[in-house]
């Protein structure tokens, strides 16, 4: 159940643990300003929160082992794809400051070792990799200093890759508050918020600044079966919030749509390829279709690390297959399909970009032709 007073729900961890009051909030600065990653106190370990409890349970877990950071990541206790990369970069760092120190060498080949083995957790989420890559070029640029000195310079990016996060999220929410109007009903699918990122979110993150505006905004999350995403990560974080929030299963979407109470559908992003095809949380290509054919624009939110412009379309996208108990039992007191029963789990699904009207990023909002409209992303040409 939810926990009864939502002013003590986000900070259930600093009330224990910090020694000096920490200074209430208001629920939606709770919500939006909460820390669902980062480094322990001594440095040596990352602290997330264990999103796989929620909403029943607000838990921290600390991360210390490379099996430790890879289970996280592959289970779900973190999620998003820019909480994944926040995640990569500090786990990177904790990681770098266990290899040995003697030369640079010899801490560099096992760090580069423990990074690959950590960047095979989830294949889709792009920002995985580009963390990773991030950390690595930092250590490459100071590979004839002392191995202290690239200990200080991973320290200062997995820092960077954190607070440009941040402004990241703010900006898009930004852009994206700019296609909302009072009174609209939104669409979402999975969980782009808080937790998937750092602050404000992506995919809801105007749907929090809009709340912080005072805008009058409803918002009908689907659940996004089998991990209940939605239902589980961002119903408790609208409603925590204040945001007027209503938890619908997938398949009622579409009555949704045809009763005229959604204008929008604004979702978060795992990967975008070079011609607009995104993928995402699966079940998103089926809400794209349905907003297309009630004439409900689409928007894709999500930060430019979240595009690969080294994958041509989406049919290059490697999707990941997880375990068919998810669908079979999880969440479930009991199964709720026989053990023989095949069942095939997709975490993604890729939807077409002819079916995005809009790819929001933190420069800005791009419109088709995505092939031209993204790549001028990267040639800082105005869009």
């Amino acid at each position: 159940m939810f926990l009864e007073d939502k002013l003590r729900c986000w900070y259930y961890y600093y009330a224990n643990t910090q020694k000096e009051p920490f200074p209430m909030k208001s629920p939606l600065e709770e919500v939006t300003h909460t820390d669902n990653i980062k480094l322990s106190d001594d440095g040596r370990s990352v602290v997330i929160i264990d999103q796989t409890l929620l909403p029943n349970r607000l838990e921290y877990i600390a991360l210390t082992t490379r099996e430790e950071m890879f289970e996280a990541i592959a289970m779900l206790r973190v999620r998003g794809a820019p909480a994944i990369g926040i995640c990569a970069g500090y786990c990177a760092y904790c990681l770098a400051l266990q290899a040995p120190h003697d030369s640079f060498d010899d801490f560099y080949d096992h760090w580069v070792e423990d990074c690959r083995y950590l960047n095979g957790s989830r294949p889709t989420a792009v920002n995985l990799s580009w963390a990773l890559n991030r950390m690595l070029d930092a250590a490459e640029d100071h590979r004839d200093m002392p191995v202290e000195a690239v200990l200080s310079a991973l320290k200062r990016e997995c820092l960077a890759i954190h607070s440009e996060d941040m402004e990241m999220c703010r900006k898009i929410s930004e852009y994206g508050l700019s296609l909302l109007h009072d009174g609209d009903g939104v669409l979402t699918h999975c969980n782009a918020g808080p937790l998937a990122t750092s602050r404000y979110g992506t995919g809801q993150g105007p749907l929090f600044l809009a709340r912080e505006r005072g805008m009058d905004i409803r918002v009908f999350a689907d659940e996004t079966r089998p991990l209940l995403q939605g239902a589980r990560l961002t119903s408790f974080e609208l409603y925590n919030a204040g945001v007027d929030v209503t938890l619908i299963c997938d398949s009622m979407a579409s009555i949704v749509m045809k009763n005229g109470w959604v204008q929008c559908c604004m979702v978060g992003c795992d990967r975008v390829a070079a011609n607009g095809d995104t993928a995402n949380k699966i079940g998103t290509s089926g809400v794209a279709i349905l907003a297309k054919h009630y004439g409900i624009p689409f928007y894709v939110l999500g930060p430019t690390s979240t595009i690969d412009m080294s994958c041509t379309t989406g049919e290059d996208i490697n999707i990941e297959l997880r375990d068919g108990e998810e669908i079979r039992s999880r969440f479930f007191a009991e199964p709720v399909a026989l053990p023989d029963v095949k069942c095939y789990n997709p975490a993604f699904d890729v939807t077409d970009n002819s079916l995005i009207s809009a790819i929001i990023t933190e420069k800005g909002i791009c419109r088709p032709p995505y092939s031209e409209s993204l790549k001028k992303l990267f040639e800082d040409q105005p869009l």
